[in-house]
């Protein structure tokens, strides 16, 4: 009882959303040297920015395109700082609340319903897991393979004919809780591939001859969280020790070079690694899936947004992995693939060089592993919505992603075991 009347009280929560955004704004700034790098790091000594690429102060550097969000009463102030040192930007987004309530421009189809068109929050997740399973019993399976911090269930949903070991792909979405697109694919992905088998050539081979691990929501705390109270929420909802500072990235919190950067001890930043690796729940229960399954994983796909890159490891070195030039090859022309859809220009290559560094990835915990094709989207669009994307750009976004998802899984298919 107490678990379906939370449902309800998830379902309903758009409207008593605690945190707003009025008038808030987005920036975007390209540093043109050190010294203008420099000036966008200090003024985080004085103001309250929040880094929506790159995803941390540290992370900024000269030539790179850097978008953050800040206050209304600090937005004059940044104005008066950008133009004093003479420094190039543009607002990418003039009243952040607006947006927000604008994200929804798709009409319920019937009011309530889960939809593969809209948002779903996470009380209509849970039920559609549980409605796939029964549609396709011989198709679909769920796993609970874990538990978050509050105790929610954290489900893996087994996609492929059940007989016999073959190979696997494991995939996994919304590891940081803001980036709705990306559960919104992993639903979109489950429902293409069981509406389309035994009609669709391809996916039909895939589902014969392999196995699909799909974890539809990684961060489930932080994505009711983004519902319910801030919709800007990132980390998981972990209670940090000798901290009033709430969550840690699980994307940071992998064991792999985990503790290399000190840019990742503050349990109040956005990209706080956790007092240990592997120290959330979320993290360990993903983990232990994996390496109980390691044998048949021949590849690892996670999804995040934004900025339309594909990108494989290493993000906590520059050095290449041994087969990067495969890795590059799969890269090239998954992105071409996708782009046959609507146009949509991605970039590809290994995260620190094409992004920035990072340290404790689940993409570099998984390629370390030892699965040799491990992948992480960054989903639409460039910046102009970020974390915003409208959902009427949900369907076109999952419809060429799945082109290139395809194209991969039809690559490890062929690759010898």
């Amino acid at each position: 009882m107490k678990f379906s009347l939370l449902m309800v009280v998830i379902s309903t929560t758009l409207v008593i959303a605690h945190v707003r955004f009025d008038r808030e704004k987005v920036f975007r700034v390209k540093p043109q040297d050190g010294k203008q790098a420099s000036v966008l790091k200090d003024l985080t000594q004085s103001i309250e920015l929040d880094f929506w690429y790159p995803d941390a102060t540290h992370d900024v550097a000269a030539n790179m395109t850097v978008d953050f969000r800040v206050s209304e009463k600090d937005s004059q102030t940044i104005q008066s700082i950008l133009e004093q040192h003479k420094m190039n930007y543009q607002i990418l987004i003039h009243d952040l609340q607006e947006e927000i309530e604008k994200q929804f421009d798709v009409t319920d189809e019937v009011s309530g319903r889960h939809s593969y068109a809209k948002y779903n929050d996470w009380g209509k997740i849970v039920s559609w897991t549980e409605k796939i399973v029964e549609k396709y019993p011989e198709m679909v399976s769920r796993i609970k393979i874990g538990s978050t911090f509050e105790d929610n269930p954290l489900y893996v949903l087994k996609i492929g004919k059940k007989d016999g070991e073959r190979k696997a792909i494991f995939m996994d979405c919304g590891i940081h809780a803001r980036e709705w697109i990306s559960p919104a694919f992993c639903q979109w992905f489950v429902y293409q591939a069981t509406k389309s088998y035994g009609k669709n050539r391809i996916m039909t081979k895939l589902l014969d001859r392999m196995t699909f691990y799909i974890l539809p929501v990684f961060n489930v705390d932080g994505y009711i969280w983004s519902w319910t109270q801030d919709r800007m929420w990132r980390k998981n909802r972990s209670k940090n020790k000798n901290s009033t500072c709430i969550g840690t990235d699980l994307n940071r919190n992998f064991d792999v070079s985990w503790n290399s950067s000190s840019n990742t001890a503050n349990p109040c930043l956005h990209v706080y690694r956790g007092p240990a690796a592997e120290s959330e729940k979320e993290t360990k229960a993903v983990t232990n899936f994996i390496r109980r399954h390691k044998n048949s994983i021949k590849a690892y796909i996670t999804f995040h947004a934004y900025s339309q890159v594909l990108l494989f490891p290493y993000g906590y070195t520059s050095k290449l992995p041994p087969n990067y030039d495969d890795l590059l090859k799969v890269s090239r022309i998954a992105t071409d693939v996708l782009s046959t859809r609507y146009e949509t220009r991605y970039t590809y290559g290994p995260i620190a060089s094409k992004m920035y560094p990072t340290s404790g990835s689940s993409l570099d915990w998984a390629y370390n592993a030892g699965i040799k094709h491990t992948f992480a989207f960054e989903l639409r669009d460039k910046g102009k919505f970020g974390f915003l994307l409208p959902e009427s750009q949900i369907k076109p976004t999952c419809k060429e992603t799945m082109l290139c998802v395809k194209f991969i899984a039809k690559y490890i298919l062929k690759q010898p075991s």
